[in-house]
């Protein structure tokens, strides 16, 4: 049974609220309200509250909330209470997210737009925010052409790059399992782009591809995927999916009894699936792009303490780091800039490193010039079926991996912004 807090659905009774007049989703909130006030500045929040991806976009919204209360509580943005507007994109509907985008812009007038975790999500939201000139933060959808190929000077990405994730695993994946790999991916752009900056990572250290799957989102029935990557008899099985899905393919693989017999691993792991799953199926070497437990990072204590107290006890994830860090890079790069025009912000974070209280991590992660693409650091390490001292401490962090090390150069990326002229 998955704990209370991290079940991918959503009490409705207590978090959301329906607006009569324009059938709209929003976030039961102390800074929500139906009557936007023209001095508020307004963040619209365009993320998953339901499907796949329900649980990390809960704890997105978290942390997102938390930031919103720190800043108000220091004056707001430019001395104006910030209002938090959210819709609920769904965990995979490209229009329904399109939509939703094109509301908070053209209706609500937000200043900001945030959103999604679903990769291809992110990318068509970012493609909105770039036609109507709003900044944009994209706090979790990885997928590279959103800093990369499809890169826009108005959008801003604060977890990493799917390449970036891969590069910091492959090495640690070939040294500990062995060179040949099997892929389950989901078949969309996130796992698509993973799966392709695995392949070339490890092809770098020697590793080969003995084949691989394409799954559905929404997957409940992996036993096919299984039964094929078994034949296959490789070193590794990759699993790539994210959210339910990755709880599903993990414990049947344990039920299959493929542990025994292959290394399971991938690059991005999560806290939402480590305790999604039961304890024998939490194992494998794992990305975490953040984690709760860095008792000498200034903050983070703190952080977890605030966390905890708006999650029934419950420690932040990566997804809670995410929605914190794009609602404080809103109101950052607002205050950098003196002004709420997109393009001024968005020149001023050029190079800008993310202060210590908003970072929690050894060291400053910064927005790469010309990209838009925070670089941080990014956690190494294995699952563990319990933690010694508290049960949500279910990730060992074996080896913190400096952000640009991994990140490549920025013609590495493809991205070529285009300014407004």
């Amino acid at each position: 049974m998955k704990p209370e807090y991290f079940s991918m659905k959503l009490d409705r009774r207590t978090v959301l609220k329906t607006a009569a007049a324009a059938g709209a989703l929003q976030i039961a909130s102390p800074f929500v309200s139906t009557a936007r006030a023209a001095d508020e500045v307004k963040i619209g929040l365009d993320n998953p509250l339901t499907g796949t991806y329900a649980a990390l976009g809960k704890n997105e919204l978290i942390g997102a909330q938390l930031a919103l209360e720190q800043i108000n509580a220091k004056g707001g943005i430019l001395g104006r209470k910030a209002e938090l507007l959210v819709e609920d994109s769904t965990s995979g509907d490209a229009g329904t997210a399109v939509q939703k985008a094109r509301k908070l812009i053209d209706r609500d007038q937000v200043n900001f737009l945030v959103g999604n975790i679903n990769s291809a999500l992110a990318q068509a939201i970012a493609n909105v925010a770039y036609e109507k000139k709003i900044f944009h933060v994209v706090p979790g959808g990885h997928t590279d052409s959103v800093t990369g190929s499809n890169c826009h000077w108005n959008v801003f990405r604060i977890c990493n790059t799917t390449q970036m994730e891969a590069n910091a695993v492959a090495g640690t994946l070939i040294k500990k399992a062995g060179k040949k790999w099997y892929y389950l991916t989901p078949d969309y752009a996130f796992g698509h782009t993973l799966q392709a900056g695995l392949e070339k990572a490890a092809a770098k250290l020697g590793g080969t591809k003995l084949g691989g799957d394409l799954t559905p989102l929404g997957t409940t029935d992996f036993s096919s995927y299984l039964i094929k990557a078994q034949a296959a008899n490789p070193d590794v099985i990759i699993f790539l999916q994210a959210g339910d899905d990755a709880v599903n393919a993990l414990k049947q693989a344990v039920q299959f009894g493929l542990d025994k017999k292959f290394h399971l691993a991938g690059a991005q792991q999560e806290l939402e699936v480590l305790l999604g799953l039961p304890p024998e199926a939490r194992i494998g070497t794992w990305v975490f792009e953040w984690y709760w437990k860095q008792p000498n990072v200034p903050h983070v204590k703190e952080f977890v303490a605030e966390i905890r107290k708006k999650s029934s006890g419950h420690v932040p994830t990566a997804r809670t780091w995410f929605g914190f860090a794009s609602i404080h890079t809103c109101a950052l790069a607002a205050a950098q800039a003196k002004s709420l025009d997109a393009e001024k912000m968005a020149k001023v974070m050029q190079g800008f490193k993310l202060p210590p209280e908003v970072a929690l991590m050894p060291d400053a992660p910064f927005f790469r010039e010309g990209q838009g693409q925070l670089i941080p650091d990014l956690y190494v390490g294995h699952a563990q079926s319990k933690g010694a001292e508290d049960p949500e401490d279910l990730f060992v962090v074996d080896e913190v991996v400096k952000g640009p090390d991994v990140a490549g150069t920025l013609e590495e990326t493809g991205c070529k912004q285009t300014w407004p002229s």
